[in-house]
């Protein structure tokens, strides 16, 4: 089942277009980072690719199907900021149960406790929250995993944690990974290949000037 971002086209209005002409494809089991310069619109990227914004241009696809428009998606996003996609109104165990059925195996190993269950996101650390995301995202059994900067904010201990957690996973139900991060060293112990986004507009330029 691969991920496939082809000819991707994606603009704002009045700003120069971010991608005109971009593919990637991802594997099963393939850990893939995004590198770029900031403002680059890695973010916007991971959006696209897990069905968040709709491309101008060009389909995102895995294994030759579009990315459904309802339901469980295949492919799952996880951000940087868990508090923006938490409803604030709601406890912790409201917002599990949006995701379905998340099995007490999966909460016990991403280490979320029973009385965090109870709490509204204001009484969590980010670390907490993250947690919670990400069992929301493994929750959907997706075949892929986009991660942008999801322990940017995080001290060494939990980001090692997580992403152990998160590879392990990966793992054993062959998911791919897209992940973007601002630390070369996590992205060279994680990454089994880059993508160089800005090496690959140039390129794609080129190309188009031949």
């Amino acid at each position: 089942m691969t991920l496939v971002a082809r000819d991707i086209t994606f603009g704002y209005a009045g700003r120069p277009a971010l991608y005109a002409g971009f593919s990637l494809e991802v594997a099963p089991g393939e850990r893939v980072a995004l590198s770029a310069p900031s403002g680059f619109g890695k973010t916007t990227l991971c959006r696209i690719l897990a069905g968040y914004e709709r491309p101008q241009g060009g389909a995102v696809t895995v294994d030759g199907a579009p990315l459904p428009r309802r339901g469980a998606c295949p492919v799952q996003l996880i951000g940087q900021h868990p508090e923006s996609v938490l409803d604030p109104r709601m406890r912790m165990e409201a917002s599990l149960a949006e995701a379905g059925a998340v099995p007490d195996e999966l909460l016990d190993a991403l280490g979320i406790r029973d009385a965090w269950l109870r709490r509204f996101p204001h009484e969590l650390s980010g670390g907490e929250l993250q947690r919670f995301c990400i069992a929301r995202a493994l929750a959907a059994s997706p075949r892929y995993l986009v991660a942008d900067e999801i322990s940017t904010m995080l001290d060494a201990v939990t980001q090692a944690q997580l992403w152990r957690f998160i590879i392990a996973a990966a793992d054993e139900r062959g998911m791919g990974i897209v992940l973007v991060s601002h630390s070369p060293a996590l992205t060279a112990r994680i990454a089994t290949r880059t993508v160089d986004l800005a090496a690959a507009r140039a390129e794609h330029a080129a190309a188009g000037e031949r």
